[in-house]
């Protein structure tokens, strides 16, 4: 692969391409994600803890916010070398440009996540795993079953950044460094060692779309459907590694799941002789005292990571590169720590429970209304009930199902009603529906 093809300003679909100085092609991709309304919907839904009355506990929203931040120092970082080693890349790009595609995936990556956090996904994948959703199955081909019963946020993160209705049309760059899993939910002799097919990054119904993206990039295709990733998803996968790891324990501790001492002691190995205990015990604010070791922790995990993908230039150019840099820096054995007590402590609260539990009663209740409403709009079943359930799905959604008219297109179109619902629209909805609530 070269940086050249790879920085591709092309948007998929269109002919005329440009990229302006004063306003890059990269940098209208991130503003045309920031007004997005499917960005917009991330303020309200779950990160790791339930929406809390406090408002310094993180929504999707605010990670995606302080991923990007992470993501477009490591693309600077990264790219001030790489205009230096490639001295051809002056002409068209700057390391702004890396910075700015970097920045722009990952302010996307949580776009395809349901309610309810991880528990939202679960929830849709069991639905048609054990529930009323297995009858489906003889209804679509094995590649579009395997969409279905692994839910994946991934996949509908890049389905929301190609779909018309939202009117994006993103580079081809973007979509690059967006898709860490460029590869489909089945396919034969997957590689679990390869951090790329650990997931899966595309739907069927996606898969011509993202087909002509990796040509446009010139990505090297590996099999069938199968690519090695964009060299800058290392870093975008990077970015949200550092956040969750760092931000989540941020939580952590203000909730009062984890001790400020503890906090502290899992920070030190990443803040090595930055850290003056004494000055920090001088300080009365816990949201100070977090601030400083936040900032600080993220700030030398960013140059570590840089310095590791630098290192591997070479390798994830040939295709042969394919693990997460967190892995690799000298602060990896210090993040195995915080994920130890991050599992322990923060992921398995109280609750987090109360609402994963709350996404497995709610999101398959939808779905087994709105897979039936579905059905009702392929072939008018006589029902009243479902005729009146369908006109609660949003005109274009009834639209969708009609035009397709296959059982994989109205799952399809249900999956993306109800993943993109907020988790308040999600109850309300649900409580609706049972008759809980006028």
């Amino acid at each position: 692969m070269n940086w050249l093809q790879l920085l591709s300003f092309n948007r998929i679909g269109q002919k005329t391409q440009s990229n302006e100085l004063s306003r890059s092609a990269f940098e209208q991709d991130y503003d045309r994600i920031i007004f997005s309304h499917p960005f917009r919907r991330l303020q309200d839904k779950t990160q790791v803890h339930p929406l809390p009355e406090h408002d310094f506990i993180h929504t999707r929203l605010t990670h995606s916010l302080e991923v990007s931040s992470v993501g477009r120092s490591l693309g600077r970082q990264v790219g001030e070398v790489m205009m230096q080693r490639h001295v051809e890349l002056q002409k068209t790009f700057s390391l702004f440009d890396i910075g700015a595609i970097v920045a722009a995936a990952s302010v996307a990556h949580d776009l395809g996540n349901p309610p309810f956090g991880h528990a939202g996904e679960e929830s849709i994948s069991d639905f048609f795993i054990h529930e009323e959703g297995k009858r489906f199955q003889k209804k679509v081909t094995e590649q579009e079953w395997h969409d279905l019963i692994k839910f994946e946020g991934n996949a509908q993160g890049f389905r929301i950044l190609c779909r018309k209705e939202y009117g994006l049309k993103l580079t081809a760059a973007m979509l690059g460094a967006f898709t860490k899993y460029p590869c489909p939910a089945h396919f034969q002799d997957r590689d679990k060692t390869r951090k790329s097919q650990k997931k899966f990054g595309y739907f069927q119904s996606e898969r011509e779309v993202f087909a002509q993206a990796a040509d446009s990039l010139g990505l090297e295709k590996l099999t069938e459907g199968v690519w090695t990733r964009h060299p800058l998803a290392f870093l975008v996968e990077a970015a949200d590694d550092i956040c969750y790891n760092i931000i989540d324990l941020e939580d952590g501790c203000r909730l009062g799941l984890v001790s400020f001492e503890t906090t502290v002691d899992l920070l030190a190995p990443i803040l090595g002789d930055r850290l003056n205990r004494e000055k920090l015990s001088s300080i009365k604010s816990l949201n100070e005292k977090l601030g400083i070791l936040r900032a600080m922790s993220i700030g030398n995990l960013i140059d570590a990571t840089a310095l590791v993908f630098l290192d591997h230039e070479h390798d994830i150019l040939n295709g042969k590169f394919d693990k997460a840099l967190t892995d690799l820096c000298v602060y990896n054995d210090a993040l195995k720590d915080i994920s130890k007590i991050s599992i322990s402590k923060i992921y398995r609260a109280q609750s987090v429970i109360e609402i994963e539990a709350a996404g497995h009663e709610v999101l398959p209740g939808l779905l087994r209304e709105f897979t039936q409403a579905g059905e009702h709009l392929l072939a008018d079943t006589g029902s009243r009930k479902l005729a009146n359930l369908s006109l609660l799905l949003p005109e274009e959604v009834r639209s969708e199902i009609i035009d397709g008219a296959n059982h994989y297109g109205m799952l399809r179109a249900v999956v993306d009603f109800v993943s993109g619902l907020t988790d308040k629209h999600a109850i309300t909805l649900y409580r609706k529906i049972k008759g809980y609530s006028s």
